[in-house]
């Protein structure tokens, strides 16, 4: 019997965690394709060091956007690529645990469990990410407690009020790391006329991105293309520019927090307010943003030790509900069952 896995399959990200070993894999969510024979011709973190870099043979993509599956087909040979780094036969044919955001369709869950399957996974079962982030963050999602997570990873800001288990109030919004990247690509060409990529961008974001001035601190030295001469240029982008791209965006995910609170039962708020907010997910680091939040909802806002692999670690927690699920059918249980 081979080890079960559990797989983050996020949009910028994925990350493997095998039972008994932790996380082994933690790798971009890119694919370069070789167009002219259609093979792969690299995976993960070679293939994003190609982004922007490839001949008109290749494509570097990311076969996710907005947290689902856009072409299953690259989706399937990244899984199997990297499955096959940490597993190394497929004999038992492990099971998995991946999570999927919170409001998804049916069809697109099913696409996840289909491209995990055809890596050689007999048994798939599907969390939602919210309820993996509490977990990996510590939390008891078990007890009659009200506990407020919010997920903000690259594709989706998830969030989601946990008690007993369950989900009392939710939402998933594709507002996170990859819009904040495609602002900052627009305010640089705004700004200083100038062309960077995506990968420029989201290292400007990790940085020196910042949602509020007092944390607005250092600079950053961006490199592209003039738009008025055609030549490489460069520029030094200060901290406290990055409020402007970023922040509409930031308030966007904060309006969507208020909601839910509005939408939360009287006993849960108690706890909430008792408890305040946990951020997890590898946006939630932008600097000022659990301000930003804290000074809105009048709550305490934590960000989680190791936000970006609270989802993975949760989903690897979760590995021992398996059995459960499959003596038990339909009991009350985190995990939604998919074969």
């Amino acid at each position: 019997m081979g080890l079960d896995v559990a797989i983050d399959l996020g949009t910028s990200r994925t990350r493997i965690f095998l039972q008994n070993k932790g996380k082994l894999v933690d790798e971009p969510s890119v694919i370069t394709v070789d167009h002219e024979n259609e093979s792969i011709v690299a995976v993960g973190e070679e293939a994003y060091n190609m982004l922007g870099r490839t001949s008109s043979r290749y494509s570097a993509i990311y076969p996710l956007s907005g947290g689902v599956i856009s072409d299953l087909g690259l989706v399937e040979a990244m899984i199997s690529t990297l499955l096959k780094r940490v597993v190394a036969s497929r004999i038992g044919m492990p099971r998995a645990v991946a999570c999927v955001p919170g409001e998804i369709t049916e069809v697109e869950k099913r696409a996840v469990v289909n491209a995990i399957s055809c890596a050689g996974i007999r048994r798939v079962c599907l969390i939602e990410e919210p309820v993996a982030a509490a977990i990996g963050a510590g939390v008891d999602i078990s007890s009659p407690h009200g506990s407020f997570v919010v997920d903000i990873g690259g594709g989706t800001t998830d969030m989601a009020v946990i008690s007993l288990s369950g989900i009392a109030v939710s939402r998933s919004v594709k507002q996170a790391g990859n819009v904040m990247d495609d602002e900052i690509i627009k305010y640089v060409k705004r700004r200083y006329n100038m062309l960077i990529g995506k990968r420029t961008a989201e290292e400007a974001k990790k940085a020196i991105g910042c949602v509020v001035p007092e944390v607005a601190e250092g600079t950053f030295r961006i490199k592209g293309r003039s738009m008025v001469t055609g030549m490489p240029a460069w520029a030094d982008v200060e901290a406290e520019e990055m409020i402007e791209p970023l922040r509409e965006i930031a308030d966007t995910i904060v309006g969507h927090i208020e909601d839910v609170l509005e939408e939360t039962p009287p006993e849960l708020i108690g706890d909430i307010h008792s408890d305040g907010i946990i951020l997890t997910g590898g946006t939630s680091q932008v600097k000022g943003l659990d301000k930003l939040i804290k000074a809105a909802t009048s709550l305490d806002v934590t960000v989680a030790e190791n936000p970006a692999d609270c989802v993975v670690n949760g989903c690897g927690d979760s590995l021992k509900y398996i059995d459960k699920l499959k003596k038990a059918e339909g009991s009350v249980n985190p995990i939604t069952d998919r074969y």
